[in-house]
């Protein structure tokens, strides 16, 4: 199972100044801006600063995950934040190493926007993790190896809870690749679901932050000019938390039923294809797609009664599933080790929640049969859906 949690804020902050205008920006806000930025800036030749970027997941989806994790319905999940390049980026340095660490204060993303005039500082900033208009600002508290815990080399590297440190960061390495993140950061959610109370594993959950990893944020040789869809974009590459886990039941057993096995030896020219799927389905329902598998062709006998395609499930770790967007034709569930087929006594089958799928698109499913002799077969035989608000 692929399941995707939106991000509830995030923003960037920048620790310069505009070097058209001459306006500081370490106390404007950026919380409504369409690209969320994580680059460094040079002038005259020379390093002049920097900017990060901040993003928190939380709310309802969160909070059923959550529960879902703690009622067994997800076991052993992976979390992996997802983020997508806005725009070419002809500056980037072809290796680079970008830092994802975990805050340990609350901040408030702001109404702000690049190129606001006058600037907004309503929100949070370099400086300041509040400032509502008209009232007093709150900066970010100071860490304890010196510096802000959002501005300093040492921000959010090594969290706080309960007064215990915690190496929650993850990092993701770039070389001559698209920019799009894609980081492994179980460690870091599993810090949050623990809570504050969880001892040395608790983290309370402020969101993360992203920067160019340790010297290569200030150094004269690490070029970088990254911009990222924010939640704010009118896109469908809003950043994403993709939860991965293991859903599928054995097709081993009493699981089976009478089905007869799919052949997938090699020997027969075999064909899978949805059973009963819907035209269209609701943002948020939880289906249970199911699978057919038999023989393509009937074969044929002399015999005057009407012959019929007897079901067959496919083989345990010879089916699997993939979803695309047709519009894009990009995947949003690619076939892995997560998107293993099912079976019941019925047919085969896969469950894919549709919370995260954007409403009003058309998505396309694949299926993929693997042989014996590890040959594989993708049927992509126009099995599209709607998914409608």
């Amino acid at each position: 199972m692929h399941h995707f949690i939106f991000p509830i804020q995030d923003t960037w902050i920048s620790s310069g100044s505009n070097k058209i205008t001459g306006t500081p920006e370490t106390d404007q806000n950026f919380g409504k801006d369409e690209i969320l930025e994580v680059k460094k800036v040079f002038y005259n030749s020379s390093f002049d600063y920097q900017t990060r970027a901040l993003i928190k997941f939380g709310g309802n989806d969160f909070t059923e995950m959550s529960k879902s994790i703690s009622n067994g319905s997800i076991k052993d999940p992976k979390f992996f934040l997802k983020l997508y390049e806005a725009e070419g980026n002809s500056d980037i340095q072809t290796d680079y190493t970008l830092a994802f660490q975990p805050l340990s204060q609350s901040w408030v993303e702001g109404t702000g926007k690049f190129g606001d005039i006058p600037k907004n500082t309503n929100g949070c900033s370099w400086n300041n993790r509040f400032n509502p208009t008209g009232g007093s600002e709150t900066a970010w508290i100071s860490h304890s190896l010196g510096g802000s815990v959002v501005t300093s080399s040492h921000a959010g590297g090594l969290a706080h809870s309960a007064g215990v440190r915690i190496a929650s960061s993850s990092i993701q390495t770039f070389s001559n690749q698209s920019p799009d993140i894609n980081v492994d950061i179980t460690n870091m959610v599993n810090g949050w679901l623990s809570g504050s109370g969880g001892g040395n594993r608790g983290l309370d959950n402020h969101g993360l932050l992203i920067r160019f990893s340790g010297s290569q944020e200030t150094d004269s040789t690490t070029f970088g000019n990254l911009k990222f869809f924010s939640r704010d974009t009118n896109t469908i590459y809003a950043p994403k938390l993709e939860v991965r886990w293991d859903d599928h039941s054995p097709a081993t057993g009493s699981n089976t039923g009478s089905l007869l096995t799919l052949d997938a030896t090699g020997n027969s020219d075999n064909y899978l294809y949805m059973k009963g799927l819907k035209e269209s389905y609701k943002e948020g329902d939880r289906v249970k797609f199911r699978v057919g598998a038999r023989k393509r062709y009937i074969q044929k006998t002399f015999d005057t009664s009407v012959q019929t395609v007897t079901g067959s499930f496919i083989p345990e770790g010879s089916g699997s599933y993939a979803i695309k967007d047709v519009a894009t034709d990009e995947f949003i569930v690619p076939f892995d080790s997560y998107t293993s087929m099912s079976c019941d006594n019925t047919s085969s089958y896969f469950n894919q929640w549709l919370d995260g799928f954007y409403p009003d698109r058309v998505y396309k499913i694949l299926l993929k049969l693997k042989m014996d002799d590890g040959q594989e077969q993708i049927f992509d035989d126009g099995f599209e859906f709607k998914v409608k608000r």
